[in-house]
């Protein structure tokens, strides 16, 4: 009935209402009037069903609630059942996606060849919100050493600047046993969030000139690449990368990045995605 009514007060008439429930009008008519004799009073101005009362604008409110609601149930419901034959949403951080999932996804597929794994590439603050909105099973985020978020690590790497082989700031850093964070005043910063967990005033002040920021690692290595700056990195980034890459690991302070997996608070993960987590050490 609530469903019936919403749908009704949304498109302000009968017929329309009824050809979207796939029901007639007057079905749809002794809904409404089934669900106003429950209340106990009118929920439309008029038998036009045009113009709420104010009754029905609080109804209409509740039901939307209630119908949502009971849409996201059935939906998990759904994800749960398939899960177990099983599909898998992963939300991560681009970096996890290039350094540590391609050995982990091949170990697993070993154990659990029938599972479907479905992952997107977003940053971590998307991570975390698509695990909270229930749009993911597991996430995968960068965090720094002493940052308090929740979750369980899974890889610790060292964080450093990352340039073009014989540009402006790989010549400024030769001959120097110690690279500071400064060199990045050689080149334009072409800024990621990764960017933010390193704890200098230099990097600070370029994050707030800098014209060029991007979140996918494959498109900030293109960008170094082709001169239009240079960025903050995780060593394994670079791991396998062509010598036209300089990484540089400066040590005012030496920064490290861990990449951590955080699941629902509320609800139990599937058979599939439970295997997923253990997988990930």
């Amino acid at each position: 009935m609530l469903r019936t009514f919403r749908t009704v007060a949304e498109h302000g008439s009968l017929n329309g209402a009824a050809t979207q429930l796939g029901r007639t009008p007057s079905a749809v008519s002794m809904m409404l009037a089934q669900l106003e004799d429950d209340i106990g009073a009118p929920l439309f101005e008029t038998d036009r069903k045009n113009r709420l009362t104010p009754l029905g604008q609080l109804v209409l409110e509740e039901s939307g609630r209630a119908t949502d609601a009971f849409v996201q149930s059935v939906d998990a419901i759904r994800r749960h059942a398939v899960s177990t034959a099983g599909t898998v949403r992963i939300a991560t951080v681009p970096s996890a996606t290039i350094t540590i999932l391609p050995s982990i996804i091949t170990a697993f597929r070993q154990i659990r060849p029938d599972v479907r794994l479905d992952i997107s590439d977003v940053d971590s603050a998307t991570v975390r919100h698509r695990i909270l909105t229930d749009a993911a099973d597991i996430g995968i985020l960068s965090a720094s050493m002493d940052d308090p978020q929740d979750g369980n690590l899974v890889f610790e790497d060292d964080l450093g600047i990352v340039c073009r082989a014989g540009g402006a700031l790989h010549a400024a850093s030769l001959g120097n046993d110690a690279p500071s964070w400064s060199l990045l005043e050689h080149e334009p910063l072409i800024a990621n969030p990764l960017c933010r967990l390193v704890d200098s005033a230099s990097v600070s002040r370029l994050l707030a000139e800098c014209s060029l920021e991007a979140r996918n690692t494959t498109a900030l290595l293109s960008f170094v690449r082709t001169g239009l700056g240079a960025t903050v990195l995780p060593r394994s980034a670079v791991h396998n990368q062509s010598g036209d890459l300089v990484f540089l690991m400066p040590n005012d302070p030496i920064t490290k990045r861990q990449l951590r997996k955080i699941r629902p608070d509320n609800r139990h993960l599937g058979p599939a995605a439970e295997a997923f987590w253990s997988a990930l050490t």
